[in-house]
Parts: structure tokens; sequence; C-alpha cells
């Protein structure tokens, strides 16, 4: 069975938790079918990896934190990135973790200028690669975020965008990818999370966004294609 040591840079909102659990459980719930063991370290508090060896790939969790936050937790996860994408070990950075990727590798991250990107979004996949199987020209997903990658990092090669986000995943070298919007969030989380932030988004914004909720994600197409990556076949 494929390990991958989930680097949970955060928690799901208190009072989001009992739809689906914390971001462990709601991990699992998408990879423990396709033959995959989440192992969750606990890098907001300060808890990493002994050895980048523990496992045989790396994810980041979301995170209601800034990758523009001046945190030493921050800077311990990034070196721990810097290090898998050095060593060329299994990496997938999600949403604030593909800012951070970014951000540690020379991209540039910034408040997005159009504002928060919420609810279920499309994004136009540009370039195949062999782990995603089957293929898809576009994919819906759940987005919950305010800032984003605006210029990528060195060797970064663009992997797919929206109109909102145009840097929505890239790629370095063949063993690190990262996503800006959510596999593991579902519709449900996501309209819960849209009511407990109208006032932090904006009424019109989260109003718009509840509308998009009716939209299935590509949410366990895009599991598989990580599980596939991850287990580098």
């Amino acid at each position: 069975m494929t390990r991958i040591g989930l680097l949970m840079c955060g928690h799901v909102h208190p009072d989001a938790v009992d739809i689906g659990g914390d971001y462990p459980e709601l991990f699992t719930s998408l990879f423990e079918p396709l033959g995959v063991e989440v192992v969750p370290y606990a890098a907001a508090e300060g808890q990493l990896p002994d050895s980048i060896d523990e496992c045989d790939a790396w994810m980041t969790s979301p995170s209601r934190s800034s990758v523009l936050d001046d945190l030493p937790w921050i800077d311990a996860l990034g070196e721990f990135i810097v290090d898998a994408v050095e060593r060329e070990r299994a990496f997938v950075g999600i949403c604030f973790g593909h800012q951070l990727l970014a951000r540690v590798l020379g991209g540039r991250v910034e408040r997005a200028p159009t504002g928060w990107g919420v609810g279920v979004k499309e994004y136009e996949v540009l370039e195949e690669r062999w782990w995603m199987t089957p293929p898809a020209q576009h994919l819906a997903l759940v987005a919950s975020h305010e800032d984003q990658v605006v210029e990528l990092p060195r060797d970064g090669v663009l992997l797919a965008s929206a109109d909102y986000c145009p840097i929505a995943a890239f790629e370095i070298g063949e063993r690190c990818i990262a996503l800006q919007p959510h596999i593991e969030f579902t519709t449900e989380i996501s309209g819960r999370l849209i009511g407990l932030r109208r006032e932090l988004i904006g009424e019109p914004t989260a109003a718009m966004a509840l509308e998009t909720l009716v939209r299935v994600p590509d949410r366990g197409l895009v599991a598989k294609w990580f599980a596939t990556f991850a287990a580098g076949q």
C-alpha cells in the first residue's frame, strides 16, 4: 500500500468538522479506496517527519493561515518541501501547499486581485501527464482561497488554469505537482464554510459561490490521479 504523508497546515473549521471530519479523515475517505494510506503530521504544530523516507509521497493540507504570514512553522515546512523537491521525492501541494511551493522556489504569491475564489470553479487542463488516467480537458473542483500564485517558481510548468486564477496547477520536474483548488472538500463542506465566512468573503461573492454548488466536483478523478502519481506508476 502506498503511504502518503499528510503535512497538516491547519484544521477544518470547527463548525464544519461534523460533515466529514478533519483533514486526515477527509483525505482518507478519498484515498483509502484507492489503496493509499494517509499518515498525518501536525506541521502547523511543529511536527515534521524525522526522515523524508518515512512515506512514499508527501502532500500538504490546506490552511487558514497565509503563506505570507511570518510564522516559524511555515519556514520549517518550506525547508522540508525544498528538500523533497531537491531529492525528487513525490510531493503534492494543495491550496496552501500550492502557494508555499511556489514561494519557496522563487515564485510570487499575492492577495488575488479578483478577491476570494470560492465555490465550484472550472479549470482547463493545459498539459497531459502520464498520471492523468483517465485524462480530462476540464475539471470542476471546490475553491476556497484569498491568496494565489501570480508568478510561477523557477522551472515551473503550468498544468491548469482558470479565468479567475491563471496559475491553478503547476509542476516542478517529474515528481512535484501543485494544485490551487481542493480535492478533499465536498460541496456540502463548501456550502457550510461559505456560510460561516459570508462577512469575510463578501455577500455578493458568497451568494454567487453558493449557486455553483449544484455542480458535482471531479474530486474522485483527481484523487485517482494523485494516487497514481504517488505510487509512481
